[in-house]
């Protein structure tokens, strides 16, 4: 960290977003003794990791042989950037000013001041802006097969996917775990996927591709029942039942802070000079694919946060601005990992332990417990889970033992997250005696929920 005047001061560099591109510009960073700060975004643009938080297995990152799951490949970058020196700050950046020196960034309700700055703000999930669609959301229609296709309203149910790349043909496969046949919908004659995500497609016999076809709406009672598709050669349209439509129709870059500030495309996506980082602004570099319109790939996110990082380096060295941290040991400690909290059982539980998993421990603490109980709902792959999971923990870890949690798997507790309603992960259900006093879906800011569970509680 840089000194500014007496009551002010600057970092050396700023990371705006957490993908691939932003751990790994962050990663270079702090190993350069720079000490980056790096703002994982929350709400904004997506969720904290990326794209790859919405992906199962990963199987085309260098060091998987055999794969890795995509929220799993970011805890461990994570992990990384914070290992070498790497400040988080877990909030969204409100707004960025490029018009004076240093930059100035408002996050977290505080201005933080920098001299050069990364943008790794990566791309945000596209609609299709159907007549029913905010109806149908997260009753049927979602932008995350990952995170919403093990709930138990999508399972041994007729499914659909939009799109023809890699993503889309992905999550295809992915829905047959659950659904009973998924139809993947195709505006071309041809999937735009690579050649080996192609052919598990066509290889699948639980899986038909409707070519030539795009989605006029949906409908149903309450939950999506069917879709109506239209034929883009002749014009006819026809009925199509499905419980569930999942998008994956490509991103729109996350610029929406910067414009009129950085030059950008027509399709809103930074200008950088060929081959390299930079940008219009001097100082400011981007990275991953808020500058990619074309490969959008994990690997080429990341590289691109390497070749980001060393530019910003360069550029503070030359400009006589890095200020340099002294490491009190050459090594610095093993990398702390997220450890998996074990299934509560009979011989395992305890009444007052703040975090549990399982039935058992939500049966025992429903009935028992007098303090306010968040339920927190998620699947193995759900990659909101892994950014929301660590959050509710501090807030259960701040009230100190006046609030409990439990963790429920709803692909190992299919029926209890049925008979809660669950229809997509995360969801989070407050109870206090007995009664659900509220109910959250997505990701919330930590004060949410804090304030809730303290709205509950009796006067110290």
């Amino acid at each position: 960290m840089a000194a500014g005047s007496a009551s002010e001061t600057v970092e050396n560099l700023v990371i705006v977003g957490s993908g691939p591109a932003g751990y790994t510009a962050a990663i270079y960073a702090a190993r350069a003794n720079l000490q980056p700060l790096l703002i994982t975004g929350f709400q904004r643009g997506g969720i904290p990791g990326g794209q790859l938080m919405t992906t199962t297995d990963v199987e085309n990152f260098p060091g998987f042989p055999d794969g890795v799951l995509g929220p799993d490949l970011m805890d461990l970058m994570r992990a990384q950037a914070v290992r070498w020196g790497t400040h988080l700050l877990e909030a969204d950046a409100d707004e960025i000013d490029l018009s004076q020196r240093p930059f100035r960034i408002k996050a977290d309700g505080r201005t933080l001041l920098t001299h050069a700055l990364v943008i790794a703000t990566g791309a945000s999930a596209n609609r299709l802006g159907l007549p029913s669609e905010e109806r149908f959301w997260s009753s049927g229609i979602s932008a995350c097969a990952i995170c919403d296709g093990a709930t138990p309203q999508f399972r041994n149910a007729e499914l659909a996917v939009v799109g023809g790349g890699d993503s889309a043909c992905e999550e295809a496969v992915y829905l047959t775990k659950y659904g009973s046949h998924v139809h993947q919908i195709v505006r071309s004659e041809q999937l735009r996927a690579s050649a080996a995500m192609a052919d598990r497609v066509r290889a699948n016999p639980a899986i038909t591709l409707h070519w030539n076809s795009e989605v006029v709406d949906v409908s149903g009672n309450g939950w999506m029942e069917s879709l109506t598709l239209r034929d883009r050669s002749t014009g006819d349209q026809a009925s199509l039942a499905a419980k569930g439509l999942f998008y994956a129709i490509g991103h729109t870059p996350n610029t929406d802070l910067l414009k009129e500030q950085l030059s950008l495309d027509a399709k809103g996506y930074v200008i950088t000079e060929p081959g390299r980082p930079e940008t219009s602004i001097e100082g400011v570099f981007a990275a991953g694919d808020v500058a990619d319109a074309e490969w959008r790939q994990g690997i080429t996110a990341a590289g691109s946060g390497c070749k980001a990082a060393l530019a910003a380096e360069r550029w503070l060295t030359h400009q006589d601005l890095a200020q340099r941290v002294q490491r009190r040991s050459v090594d610095p400690a093993k990398a702390e990992m997220p450890v998996n909290v074990a299934v509560t059982t009979e011989e395992t539980y305890a009444p007052d332990a703040p975090w549990q998993k399982g039935s058992y421990a939500l049966r025992k603490l429903y009935h028992d417990s007098s303090r306010p109980l968040l339920v927190i709902y998620t699947s193995p792959s759900c990659g909101p889970c892994h950014v929301l999971q660590p959050q509710l923990k501090r807030v259960i870890t701040e009230l100190e033992g006046r609030a409990q949690a439990v963790v429920i798997d709803i692909e190992a507790d299919q029926d209890i997250a049925e008979q809660a309603g669950v229809n997509g992960t995360p969801t989070v259900q407050l109870f206090h005696r007995k009664s659900m006093v509220e109910q959250w879906r997505g990701v919330k800011q930590r004060s949410t929920f804090k304030s809730a569970i303290e709205a509950l509680l009796e006067p110290a």
